[in-house]
């Protein structure tokens, strides 16, 4: 049974080439992990994360994958291990976040986002799981205020969130005791490209905590959840009390 980061530990990080996914590598590396820093396309983005994790006293290595392809999780997991020689921890945190009002939703849109957002994660996990065996691990993956929000413009991306929802409760129970599986739901963290500070500052103002998130809001709690020896199964809002409803 997992009993914390140990001295050692494999995490896997998806979409670790920038922003939030960049932040936990760099984090989990800080605390002791070797990081294999997942990439799609942001390869430079990636190498940037990985010299960071070096300036930490860790290491990592580079793996690539287009989550996008219901084939590619397997064979993450997979050379992750064969690299590595184990796996400990897993962070989904990869995902598509595309603005698709509701007039445009189609099939094509529909698929974009749950075939990332969704079916990638369960995929990983489930092969995380088996690869983790009895000596156990944790997964965590990250969900989104807007599985509980409604958004007019995200409709379909809070859709895909609630899958991840649902499919932590499902494979914690499933995977117990040997690996503990959690997730996180972040508030307000970083702004979309071309969003307008009148709506950025509408955010924090109808958030409870008075303030948008940051990073390290998101990060602080990877780290409580790699860290939580008795806990799975939890959706953890990160969102400044927003699930209280705004």
């Amino acid at each position: 049974m997992s009993i914390g980061l140990r001295p050692g530990a494999v995490a896997l990080v998806t979409g670790a080439g920038q922003r939030v996914g960049q932040a936990i590598a760099i984090a989990l590396a800080a605390a002791g992990a070797r990081v294999a820093i997942h990439y799609r396309e942001s390869r430079s983005g990636a190498e940037a994360t990985l010299a960071a994790v070096r300036e930490v006293g860790s290491d990592g290595f580079l793996v690539r994958a287009d989550l996008a392809d219901g084939a590619a999780a397997a064979p993450l997991i997979t050379e992750v291990v064969a690299t590595a020689g184990r796996l400990d921890l897993l962070v989904n945190s990869a995902a598509a976040f595309e603005r698709v009002p509701l007039d445009a939703v189609d099939a094509a849109a529909w698929d974009r986002a749950f075939a990332v957002n969704a079916r990638a994660p369960f995929l990983l996990a489930v092969a995380a799981a088996r690869a983790m065996g009895a000596e156990g691990g944790a997964i965590i993956s990250l969900s989104d205020h807007l599985a509980h929000e409604t958004s007019e413009a995200y409709l379909v991306h809070g859709l895909s969130k609630s899958v991840v929802e649902a499919m932590t409760r499902q494979l914690a129970r499933q995977f117990a005791p040997q690996v503990r599986i959690n997730a996180i739901a972040p508030g307000f963290i970083l702004a979309p490209p071309g969003m307008s500070e009148a709506t950025i500052a509408h955010f924090a103002s109808t958030t409870p905590l008075q303030r948008n998130g940051a990073v390290e809001d998101v990060v602080a709690a990877v780290l409580a959840l790699a860290t939580a020896p008795y806990v799975t199964g939890v959706v953890l809002p990160v969102d400044g009390g927003r699930h209280l409803g705004v």
